[in-house]
């Protein structure tokens, strides 16, 4: 299968320009077999990540087996019926695997983890008919692999970082998507305005605290839709906010704000509710 050299993806998308190189010419390469990744703990350099868990991991197997590289179980999990179902597909599809609870405890973050799969990173393209959500500088992992996951569950399924950002890859959020990540895509731009011209067709609805804003629950969407959100700490700026239908969530005076991953999730919910 002819590919895309993943060092050209890695330079020219996942990387911010401070950190790319210039690459003169690209190359078509013959991927013929696996690379075989070291099972180390996780650097944002490797050309490769890790799924935590049997489910994670099956979820790779069944949506990306062409980017699996080595599936590794713990021996406890020899038994465990979805280990088999995962066995099964490494089989079919030349995907190395083994049994070895030393090489989970190298990269593992959590005890018990039954199974762990290095996967090549890889590179995807926002779909431009599709409905979009926005995540503009968002910094933790873990709210983003949850994001991830509740995208998957209200059918959204095309992911915008505006950089600087968290690394998508990294285990943390990999393995809070619980496999989602691989429903997804998702293309990292080095600013908002580069987001927008790319898909001008959207229309535009920030998440603010502004009390002039238009409350969700009475809030309409519309045609193509991009949900925006700003990072953990500071939210949107305002050259961002101001652009499109302002929306705010509606909550007690009890709490500042709510944690960015729940009001995507509120969100998305009520998006869903409205195209249901």
């Amino acid at each position: 299968m002819l590919a895309l050299s993943i060092n050209y993806f890695l330079n020219e998308r996942l990387f911010p320009l401070s950190q790319r190189r210039i690459i003169k010419e690209t190359q078509f390469i013959m991927s013929e077999k696996r690379f075989s990744p070291a099972f180390k703990t996780y650097n944002k350099k490797f050309k490769y990540s890790f799924t935590f868990g049997i489910y994670p991991t099956l979820d790779l197997l069944k949506m990306m087996p062409d980017k699996a590289l080595k599936v590794v179980f713990m021996d406890e999990a020899k038994d465990n019926a979805v280990v088999g179902e995962c066995m099964e597909i490494c089989r079919r599809e030349d995907i190395p695997y083994e049994f070895n609870g030393k090489l989970i405890d190298r990269v593992a973050t959590k005890e018990n983890t039954y199974a762990v799969g290095a996967f090549e990173k890889y590179y995807s393209e926002l779909e431009k008919n599709k409905d979009h959500l926005v995540l503009v500088e968002p910094r933790d992992m873990g709210n983003i692999g949850t994001i991830i996951r509740a995208m998957a569950a209200f059918n959204v399924y095309n992911l915008a970082i505006i950089r600087p950002a968290a690394d998508i890859f990294d285990p943390r959020a990999v393995r809070s998507a619980m496999g989602s990540l691989f429903r997804v895509n998702f293309e990292y731009f080095d600013n908002y305005t580069e987001y927008h011209r790319a898909h001008k067709n959207h229309n535009l609805y920030p998440f603010v605290l502004d009390q002039d804003a238009k409350k969700l629950s009475e809030t309409t969407f519309s045609g193509l839709k991009s949900l925006v959100f700003g990072n953990e700490g500071h939210g949107l700026p305002d050259e961002i906010s101001s652009i499109g239908t302002k929306v705010m969530i509606s909550q007690s005076p009890h709490v500042d704000s709510l944690n960015l991953s729940v009001s995507v999730g509120i969100a998305l919910w009520e998006a869903y509710k409205q195209s249901a």
